[in-house]
């Protein structure tokens, strides 16, 4: 999301998860009343977190962790939920897969724990997947966007998915840009590259967009671009959908394409976050990419209070697209036990997530069947080569 660690963690899962055979559950209720595990009680309500905070990928997790705390601690302030404050189990999965799994059990064989937030990246989150089913132990993965991760049964997430990024980046080109003629430029050996770009060019035809070039890489980390962006340039397209990592897209692919004669847009997806600039910032003006949070962000009265609150508690510390994604998922949990009733079991939490509608820093949304969110978009657009909020991209009604 935010780094080549993530995106790449990502593409690892997608393969994981293949493996792992987990099969997709539906949104509908799996109540089971004949067990108690779980159900709140006595003056305390306990919320496991299973978190990056060492190894590569630990300053998201720290920065989950953040908005987690934050969240909390503002509810608590208010009351709690129904009297009762609200204690944080945290654990720290290293970032690997094994570590994620047994934090997981652990968490799931205290009946107290009511919940799980987490955990922080794809690849650790497939593997929690299909435990959660089986210990009827709701989880809620703030970041975790890989689109082969099962979820809909007890693993639900607060971000959108990979390929709901192309599919909104062709809505945006329709509808906001009003382009005819697109392209698209995608990684084949990366299960995120190809997997955005697939759902772009798919998106796209739907929309009526002429999609003039379609091109592809070995890998998403290849330096050299020309022979593709030729064919591009020369197919007269207006807008390029080329949806790699930030130090691939930042130093190779816009150059190049720049070099070539292309004038047109170029939009990736969040993996343009932190985008790696070469050369005249003049290069990058009409670069846009998709992204879950800006502070920026004017047309949602949440993110300026997040902003604010967070800034409070953390020495005038600016929050991060991690820190809000995990903040919401809080209180997608405080919905969700206030729907299930005064003293709620795991099972009933677990209904109340399902389906269910949310306001949030990130945008609004409704969790589909599998449990992903169908949500808001914010784009941003480079102006003097520093991101700059574009706008919002609702999502479509179904």
């Amino acid at each position: 999301m935010n780094a080549q660690f993530f995106g790449k963690a990502t593409a690892i899962a997608a393969a994981a998860a293949m493996m792992m055979s987990m099969a997709a559950c539906s949104g509908g209720s799996m109540d089971d009343t004949s067990s108690s595990a779980g159900a709140a009680s006595g003056n305390t309500i306990t919320l496991g977190s299973i978190t990056t905070n060492s190894g590569t990928a630990a300053a998201y997790g720290e920065a989950e962790l953040k908005g987690f705390k934050l969240a909390i601690s503002e509810i608590n302030a208010k009351g709690g939920l129904n009297g009762k404050k609200i204690k944080l189990e945290s654990m720290d999965d290293k970032g690997d897969a094994t570590e994620a799994s047994n934090a997981f059990n652990k968490l799931a064989g205290d009946n107290n724990v009511l919940a799980v937030l987490g955990p922080t990246i794809s690849s650790t989150t497939a593997a929690v997947a299909p435990l959660a089913d089986q210990s009827k132990l709701p989880a809620i993965a703030p970041a975790a966007t890989s689109d082969s991760i099962a979820t809909g049964g007890y693993l639900f997430r607060t971000c959108f998915k990979d390929s709901y990024q192309g599919e909104i980046a062709a809505k945006f080109a329709a509808e906001t840009l009003k382009v005819k003629k697109v392209a698209v430029l995608y990684g084949t050996g990366d299960p995120y590259s190809s997997g955005v770009g697939k759902a772009f060019a798919a998106a796209a035809k739907k929309a009526g967009l002429d999609v003039v070039d379609e091109e592809n890489s070995s890998s998403a980390d290849d330096t050299e671009y020309s022979s593709q962006l030729q064919k591009i340039q020369a197919s007269g397209a207006e807008f390029l959908y080329a949806p790699y990592y930030y130090s691939v897209a930042g130093p190779y692919i816009i150059p190049q394409a720049r070099s070539l004669g292309y004038k047109g847009y170029v939009m990736g997806p969040d993996g343009y976050d932190g985008l790696k600039l070469t050369g005249d910032k003049s290069q990058y003006d009409k670069v846009l990419y998709t992204t879950h949070y800006s502070p920026d962000d004017t047309s949602n009265s949440k993110v300026q209070d997040f902003i604010k609150s967070y800034k409070k508690a953390n020495n005038n510390q600016e929050p991060n697209t991690f820190t809000a994604l995990a903040y919401d998922s809080v209180y997608m949990f405080k919905q969700a036990y206030e729907k299930a009733g005064k003293n709620p079991t795991r099972e009933q939490i677990r209904n109340a997530i399902s389906g269910m509608s949310f306001s949030g820093v990130t945008g609004k949304f409704t969790l589909d069947k599998k449990g992903s969110p169908n949500k808001s978009v914010i784009v941003l657009e480079l102006k003097n080569g520093k991101p700059t909020y574009r706008t919002t991209i609702q999502p479509s009604t179904k």
